[in-house]
């Protein structure tokens, strides 16, 4: 059997013992979480018709090689997501204080039923469902004095008034006391009775970070799951994470923003501080892959690929503005570094190139199946990582951040990490193509501006 046959189905198994939502020692989220989440196409408009849209193609294309999380972002609750200009937000919630999906968008919600009938079907699909919020209780709940779930408590006992989003104003902050954690009780145990398997909260990891928060959503998902049984994948936003909280936020999420949103642009101008671009996640990365082990997924945000509308949480409709370089370069880093793969293209209008670059086995199994993943060495505009795979296999890459093309750097393997100097079966990944048997190091190949080769080598 070739080389190529081997790998193929070497991947494809390391992928598929990979997948699922807890190991079989129990670590919630074993491997980086795969999917795809609404917000870079849809910001907070999305309807029932449209996720679902999203999950059937999901389901066909993606799902058969690791992609599992099909996620609404912000807004469900939003009875006007485009409103008019002077125009208040219209929200929807129960008589306790929490929101319920908007029934003009999620017809489906009508009554009691949440977002069931919505987790349903993506259960039914082979899938999680995941929803965004943002951390807190809302305004509407407090200035009703709304009781609190299966508590003697109530909305201005737990509110923290003087605590408010700083880019979105709908919710008042939680205080750290037994009010506050009630209401997290309640609002986690509706999530679970709903099917939620995934929840991303917001406004919480940065811009400010709250550790008191997270520890209490933390705990009322412990309770939720023995209540329950449905264990919950915790997904905390905005970034950048303060790095010197990571052993904090590993002991409460699985998943966490190491930086501002990432969209579809090269580099983040000094001058700016949002959105960040895929060089400057180069660094972010290497600072932060020290944290990444089973059930803890520092997280580079989403995939800003394929087509990007019809109403992009940043910007106008497109497709995305990353050359195709770009493009593998930013999924070739994801991988190398084990960054979470959520996918945030307009699944109904995905292209072939895309749909390639999502579902390249090579990069997905070196992102759900790699370890000791590392930055090797930065020299100029070269950058190489390294991570070793199963079966005596290693991944290596050389990235090139700079304006002009670079050849690799002709140097023997274990200068770049491998653990071997020499002799090595290589395959090209983004060719798709075998090199054959290769003794000290690759030569004659050239990478381009913002390009790089990724190859994986096999003893």
């Amino acid at each position: 059997m070739g080389f190529r046959v081997v790998w193929k189905v070497l991947s494809a198994s390391l992928l598929w013992c990979a997948v699922g939502a807890v190991s079989q020692t129990g670590v919630l989220a074993p491997t980086p979480p795969m999917g795809w989440n609404s917000w870079d196409s849809y910001g907070l408009t999305i309807d029932e018709a449209q996720f679902k849209a999203n999950v059937d193609v999901l389901a066909a294309k993606l799902k058969p090689v690791g992609y599992q999380y099909a996620v609404v972002d912000e807004g469900w609750y939003l009875l006007n997501p485009q409103k008019a200009k002077g125009e208040e937000f219209r929200f929807r919630m129960d008589a306790t204080g929490r929101y319920q999906p908007a029934v003009n968008r999620y017809a489906s919600a009508e009554g009691a039923a949440g977002f069931r009938p919505v987790a349903d079907y993506v259960h039914a699909k082979g899938l999680k469902f995941g929803i965004h919020i943002i951390r807190g209780i809302p305004k509407g709940a407090v200035a009703k004095n709304t009781p609190i779930a299966a508590s003697g408590f109530h909305a201005v006992d737990a509110a923290d008034t003087s605590d408010t989003c700083s880019w979105n104003p709908d919710n008042f902050g939680v205080k750290d006391n037994a009010a506050g954690q009630a209401w997290y009780d309640a609002l986690l145990r509706q999530y679970s009775e709903w099917g939620v398997d995934y929840i991303k909260v917001d406004c919480i990891a940065s811009h400010p970070y709250k550790g008191d928060e997270i520890r209490m959503i933390h705990r009322a998902i412990v309770k939720a799951t023995g209540q329950t049984h449905r264990p919950m994948v915790l997904s905390l936003s905005p970034g950048p994470a303060p790095l010197e909280k990571s052993a904090e936020v590993a002991a409460n999420a699985q998943l966490w923003r190491i930086s501002n949103d990432v969209w579809d642009r090269w580099k983040r101008p000094e001058s700016e501080d949002f959105p960040q671009g895929v060089w400057n996640q180069f660094a972010v990365l290497a600072d932060w892959v020290p944290s990444v082990k089973a059930g803890n997924w520092p997280d580079a945000d989403m995939l800003p690929l394929g087509t990007l509308g019809p109403v992009p949480g940043w910007g106008k409709p497109r497709t995305t503005r990353l050359t195709e370089d770009e493009q593998r370069t930013l999924m070739t880093l994801w991988a190398m570094a084990r960054s979470p793969l959520i996918v945030g293209a307009n699944l109904t209008e995905l292209d072939a190139f895309t749909l390639g670059l999502l579902t390249n086995k090579d990069i997905v199994a070196i992102d759900q199946t790699g370890h000791g993943q590392r930055q090797v060495s930065r020299e100029g505009d070269l950058v190489v990582w390294h991570t070793t795979l199963s079966n005596d296999q290693e991944a290596l890459a050389f990235f090139n951040l700079g304006e002009t093309a670079l050849p690799v750097m002709q140097k023997p393997f274990g200068n770049y990490g491998a653990t071997r100097l020499k002799s090595y079966q290589v395959r090209d990944v983004w060719e798709g193509r075998d090199l054959g048997h290769v003794e000290d190091a690759v030569t004659g190949k050239t990478i381009p501006p913002h390009g790089c080769v990724l190859f994986v080598l096999s003893r």
